[in-house]
């Protein structure tokens, strides 16, 4: 399996160079050069199995089997679930299916634990093989960090620094970063948006003689490594579905901000899985339900919301979308990105929309106000507490149900435990979720972490301050 960058111009990787470089040195993202076809699933076949025969279609010869297993066996035992990824029905309305996939078992109560106790695990192989180290610079909108630096705060080959967007992240999130005591985790509270955070981060990995020095990698869905496993959820959730066929299409909602997870959905549907429709779910920061529902890609300023994960206006993964809409042809990718970044502007030609668009994606929005009304209702029907970003998704597949264009069986993914948002879902439904056994006395801990400027230099000085 070979590598090649959205942008045309960075030269083929195999696995492991693609999975330590993060950002191809044009700029661009990594994606396969082919898509694989999906295997069929043994029978009885285990989560952390079935992981392990995707991961490995990706992986190529760069890791050997016993050792795509043994990794992914470690990773997904650090689950709460057995199941990892368990699908919950949610309610029946005539022909019309609604599930849960809850995505929050892992140690850090989100969906990005999924692929990042693995990915991890794949740092800390590699660079014990290799004699080397990295140092891991990642952004985040809240839930990415705390996530990796769980997977990597043991790693001794690894330093990290994670920036995060100041007073936009919930305090269970921010805490979840600041209150890890570990010499190779740093934190810094960026004066400004996630984008900011994002856009500092890119702006580093671009700079050839910083990244070589620093040795940087990257965590963040930019890596390829953090999309390919998320794909193996999608697919465990069609296998699950399949021992009971239910009537009509089976569709998933996904609460959207970098791209990155519904991407991985298309991916899992480009390699034979069952899924019709992929629904964008979006909060106020609507650039994603704008694009795929008027074709309209324009960037506005980011609105503080109670679902800080997806309060992002530029979406990283989205060009590995555009890079396969482009018919594969970087050069014009990175123009069209070029030009947007210029101008805060963004459109597709109308054959790209009816061949990829159109009869596969779809999208809805909800506000503040909606989606406290989506967590009031689904408690008082059901008993379910949601978050609020799953709540986003559930709300958009029942405004699409309602409108008469989303049919079938539908899978909305529950990125993360409500005990991340207490305030919002107490807010909404007047219970208070408790963490989980292991966070218990995370307010308890101390906090540690640097504020800095939206500033590119403020930060490479405090990035290579860190570097052993």
């Amino acid at each position: 399996m070979r590598y090649v960058s959205t942008r045309g111009a960075a030269p083929e990787m195999g696995f492991i160079d693609v999975l330590l470089a993060g950002l191809a040195n044009d700029g661009g993202l990594y994606v396969p050069t082919a898509w694989p076809t999906l295997p069929s699933a043994a029978t009885g076949a285990t989560y952390p199995q079935r992981a392990a025969q995707i991961v490995q279609l990706f992986v190529g010869d760069d890791l050997a089997p016993e050792t795509v297993q043994r990794l992914c066996g470690e990773a997904y035992a650090t689950f709460s679930h057995p199941e990892v990824a368990p699908l919950v029905q949610l309610h029946r309305v005539v022909n019309d299916y609604d599930y849960i996939q809850e995505l929050f078992h892992g140690p850090t109560l989100a969906f990005k634990d999924i692929a990042l106790q693995l990915v991890g695990r794949m740092f800390d192989e590699v660079l014990r093989e290799r004699g080397q180290r990295v140092t891991v610079v990642g952004a985040t909108s809240g839930d990415t960090g705390s996530a990796a630096i769980d997977a990597v705060k043991n790693c001794g080959n690894v330093d990290i620094v994670i920036l995060f967007p100041q007073g936009r992240t919930s305090d269970v999130q921010r805490k979840q970063m600041t209150t890890v005591d570990s010499p190779n985790v740093r934190v810094v509270a960026v004066e400004g948006t996630f984008d900011d955070c994002q856009d500092l981060v890119k702006a580093m990995f671009n700079d050839a003689e910083f990244r070589e020095r620093m040795q940087l990698s990257a965590v963040n869905s930019i890596n390829w490594a953090r999309v390919m496993a998320q794909i193996v959820y999608y697919v465990t959730a069609c296998d699950e579905l399949a021992k009971n066929p239910l009537p009509g299409p089976i569709n998933f909602c996904v609460p959207s901000g970098n791209f990155g997870n519904v991407f991985s959905g298309w991916i899992a549907r480009r390699m034979g899985a069952p899924i019709d429709q992929l629904v964008v779910a979006s909060n106020a920061n609507d650039i994603l339900e704008r694009f795929f529902n008027r074709n309209e890609m324009t960037t506005a300023p980011v609105v503080p919301s109670l679902s800080p994960s997806m309060d992002i206006q530029v979406s990283s993964n989205f060009e590995r979308l555009l890079f396969e809409l482009n018919h594969r042809d970087g050069g014009l990718t990175a123009e069209q990105l070029k030009h947007f970044r210029a101008t805060g502007r963004l459109s597709i030609e109308p054959d790209q929309r009816s061949e990829f668009i159109e009869g596969r994606f779809q999208a809805a929005r909800l506000d503040d106000a909606e989606t406290l009304q989506v967590m009031s209702q689904t408690h008082a029907e059901t008993g379910m507490l949601l978050d609020p970003h799953s709540a986003v998704a559930v709300g958009a597949t029942a405004k699409l149900r309602a409108a008469g264009s989303l049919h079938g069986t539908t899978v909305t993914l529950a990125t993360a435990h409500p005990a991340k948002f207490p305030d919002a879902v107490e807010k909404a439904t007047g219970v208070r979720p408790p963490l989980p056994a292991h966070l218990a006395n995370l307010f308890e801990l101390p906090e540690q972490m640097t504020v800095l400027p939206n500033d590119l230099r403020a930060i490479q000085q405090f990035v290579a301050s860190t570097f052993r």
